[in-house]
């Protein structure tokens, strides 16, 4: 499975991120990979979690990005679920990329039974109606706000 991650800056990506990597941690059996673009979870996330540095392995598009992904699987066929966050600081995302990496991913996944969850800089409205299925998007604050006044 993959789930592409949406919001406006500010949403909560990274939040809904690690609190679902540490969540889903102490429900399930296999091992979690938190890709970031720095070590500034490191204390947030719980432990037993793998942090990963995507800035230290010169992943320069998105087919390097799905190699490096690709690499995680292959060296611990355990991984349940990975979990990307701020990718699109590391290489320039499109839709047709997003597209791209959720045909090549989904196989992998169902292969090795691993759960891709990817936090992109887009937001629904921004995605093709063949891609919303794959996307979870979070609301600003402001939203929030208005729908609970």
């Amino acid at each position: 499975m993959v789930k592409f991650i949406l919001g406006e800056k500010g949403t909560g990506k990274t939040k809904w991120l690690i609190d679902n990597a540490n969540k889903d941690l102490s429900e399930g059996n296999g091992n979690i990979v938190f890709v970031d673009v720095d070590h500034d979870h490191i204390f947030t996330l719980d432990y037993n979690i793998r942090l990963i540095n995507a800035m230290e392995f010169n992943i320069t598009d998105i087919e390097s990005f799905y190699g490096f992904l690709c690499g995680l699987i292959a060296m611990n066929y355990d991984v349940e679920k990975v979990y990307i966050d701020s990718i699109y600081k590391v290489i320039d995302i499109e839709i047709k990329d997003i597209q791209k990496l959720l045909e090549k991913l989904t196989i992998i996944g169902e292969k090795f039974k691993s759960e891709f969850y990817i936090n992109v800089d887009f937001t629904l409205k921004d995605m093709p109606e063949h891609l919303q299925a794959y996307c979870l998007e979070l609301e600003s604050l402001e939203e929030k706000l208005q729908v609970n006044a």
